[in-house]
Protein backbone atom coordinates (compact mmCIF):
# COMPACT_ATOMS: atom_id res chain seq x y z
CA UNK A 1 0.00 0.00 0.00
CA UNK A 2 1.34 3.62 -0.88
CA UNK A 3 0.75 6.39 1.67
CA UNK A 4 0.88 9.96 1.64
CA UNK A 5 2.40 12.42 4.66
CA UNK A 6 1.41 15.56 3.27
CA UNK A 7 2.60 19.06 4.77
CA UNK A 8 4.38 22.34 4.21
CA UNK A 9 7.41 21.53 5.84
CA UNK A 10 8.60 25.10 6.72
CA UNK A 11 11.05 23.74 7.30
CA UNK A 12 11.52 20.43 7.50
CA UNK A 13 12.33 18.89 11.08
CA UNK A 14 13.37 16.04 13.13
CA UNK A 15 9.61 15.44 13.95
CA UNK A 16 8.74 15.26 10.35
CA UNK A 17 11.78 12.73 9.40
CA UNK A 18 10.62 10.60 12.33
CA UNK A 19 7.07 10.16 11.46
CA UNK A 20 8.38 9.61 7.63
CA UNK A 21 11.11 6.87 9.06
CA UNK A 22 8.41 5.23 10.62
CA UNK A 23 5.86 5.25 7.82
CA UNK A 24 8.08 3.52 5.40
CA UNK A 25 8.40 0.80 7.63
CA UNK A 26 4.20 0.62 7.41
CA UNK A 27 4.01 1.29 4.13
CA UNK A 28 5.31 -0.52 0.61
CA UNK A 29 5.87 3.60 -0.37
CA UNK A 30 5.33 6.69 1.25
CA UNK A 31 5.28 9.83 -0.79
CA UNK A 32 6.24 12.87 1.15
CA UNK A 33 3.75 15.66 -0.25
CA UNK A 34 4.90 19.26 0.11
CA UNK A 35 1.86 21.20 0.21
CA UNK A 36 0.53 24.77 -0.76
CA UNK A 37 -1.27 25.70 2.70
CA UNK A 38 -3.37 28.84 2.18
CA UNK A 39 -3.31 29.53 5.89
CA UNK A 40 0.42 29.63 5.87
CA UNK A 41 2.82 32.00 4.82
CA UNK A 42 5.81 29.83 4.16
CA UNK A 43 9.33 31.40 3.45
CA UNK A 44 9.85 29.32 0.47
CA UNK A 45 7.53 28.16 -2.31
CA UNK A 46 6.75 24.27 -2.22
CA UNK A 47 9.53 23.40 -4.82
CA UNK A 48 11.80 24.81 -2.85
CA UNK A 49 10.50 23.63 0.38
CA UNK A 50 10.58 19.80 -1.65
CA UNK A 51 14.13 19.83 -2.68
CA UNK A 52 15.07 20.56 1.04
CA UNK A 53 13.40 17.81 2.49
CA UNK A 54 15.13 15.37 -0.53
CA UNK A 55 18.08 16.83 0.56
CA UNK A 56 18.06 15.58 4.58
CA UNK A 57 15.84 11.99 3.06
CA UNK A 58 18.56 9.01 3.84
CA UNK A 59 20.04 7.60 0.18
CA UNK A 60 19.22 4.14 1.15
CA UNK A 61 15.58 5.27 1.96
CA UNK A 62 14.73 4.47 -1.32
CA UNK A 63 10.70 3.80 -0.66
CA UNK A 64 10.51 7.43 0.45
CA UNK A 65 9.91 9.85 -2.62
CA UNK A 66 9.26 13.75 -2.69
CA UNK A 67 6.33 15.39 -4.63
CA UNK A 68 5.15 19.51 -4.37
CA UNK A 69 1.33 20.18 -4.59
CA UNK A 70 -0.66 22.71 -4.90
CA UNK A 71 -4.56 21.36 -4.23
CA UNK A 72 -6.24 18.74 -1.89
CA UNK A 73 -4.37 16.16 -0.66
CA UNK A 74 -7.42 13.59 -0.93
CA UNK A 75 -7.55 14.51 -4.72
CA UNK A 76 -3.54 13.81 -5.27
CA UNK A 77 -4.28 10.46 -3.35
CA UNK A 78 -7.03 9.64 -6.00
CA UNK A 79 -5.13 10.24 -8.98
CA UNK A 80 -2.14 8.70 -7.77
CA UNK A 81 -3.64 5.79 -6.58
CA UNK A 82 -2.26 6.43 -3.11
CA UNK A 83 -4.61 4.43 0.03
CA UNK A 84 -3.88 6.92 2.96
CA UNK A 85 -2.99 9.70 4.25
CA UNK A 86 -0.54 9.70 7.37
CA UNK A 87 -0.01 12.47 10.05
CA UNK A 88 2.10 13.04 12.79
CA UNK A 89 0.50 14.50 16.15
CA UNK A 90 2.27 16.21 19.02
CA UNK A 91 -0.60 16.82 21.50
CA UNK A 92 -4.25 16.91 22.10
CA UNK A 93 -4.21 20.21 19.69
CA UNK A 94 -3.07 18.26 16.93
CA UNK A 95 -5.16 15.11 17.41
CA UNK A 96 -8.21 17.71 17.22
CA UNK A 97 -7.65 19.58 14.30
CA UNK A 98 -6.14 16.39 12.55
CA UNK A 99 -9.32 14.51 13.42
CA UNK A 100 -11.40 17.13 11.56
CA UNK A 101 -8.92 17.15 8.58
CA UNK A 102 -8.76 13.42 8.72
CA UNK A 103 -13.00 12.99 8.25
CA UNK A 104 -13.15 15.61 5.89
CA UNK A 105 -10.58 13.19 3.93
CA UNK A 106 -12.10 10.22 4.92
CA UNK A 107 -15.56 11.60 2.92
CA UNK A 108 -13.83 11.98 -0.33
CA UNK A 109 -12.50 8.18 0.26
CA UNK A 110 -8.94 8.69 1.93
CA UNK A 111 -8.62 7.79 5.20
CA UNK A 112 -6.07 8.91 7.61
CA UNK A 113 -3.23 7.16 10.05
CA UNK A 114 -1.89 9.05 12.78
CA UNK A 115 1.47 8.99 14.08
CA UNK A 116 2.20 10.15 17.75
CA UNK A 117 5.26 12.16 17.87
CA UNK A 118 8.13 10.77 20.00
CA UNK A 119 8.27 12.32 23.47
CA UNK A 120 11.89 13.75 23.16
CA UNK A 121 10.08 15.40 19.44
CA UNK A 122 6.91 16.34 20.55
CA UNK A 123 8.00 19.96 21.55
CA UNK A 124 9.29 20.36 17.92
CA UNK A 125 7.39 22.74 15.75
CA UNK A 126 8.33 24.25 11.85
CA UNK A 127 6.91 27.21 14.03
CA UNK A 128 9.78 26.79 16.81
CA UNK A 129 12.64 26.27 14.43
CA UNK A 130 11.75 29.03 12.73
CA UNK A 131 12.04 31.23 15.38
CA UNK A 132 14.94 29.78 16.92
CA UNK A 133 16.59 29.89 13.10
CA UNK A 134 18.09 26.19 13.42
CA UNK A 135 16.73 22.87 13.48
CA UNK A 136 17.48 20.71 16.54
CA UNK A 137 19.97 17.96 16.54
CA UNK A 138 17.48 14.53 16.86
CA UNK A 139 18.69 12.54 20.21
CA UNK A 140 17.47 8.97 18.37
CA UNK A 141 20.37 9.44 16.10
CA UNK A 142 18.05 7.01 13.42
CA UNK A 143 18.64 9.05 10.58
Amino acid sequence: MRAVYPGTFDPVTPGHMDVVERARHLFDEVVVLVAVNSNKQPGADEEERAAAVRAVLPVEWTSVTVVAWSGLTATWCRRHDVGVIVRGVRNTTDLQNESRLAAMNQSLGVPTVFLPAQPELAAVSSTAVRTLGKVPPVSSGRW
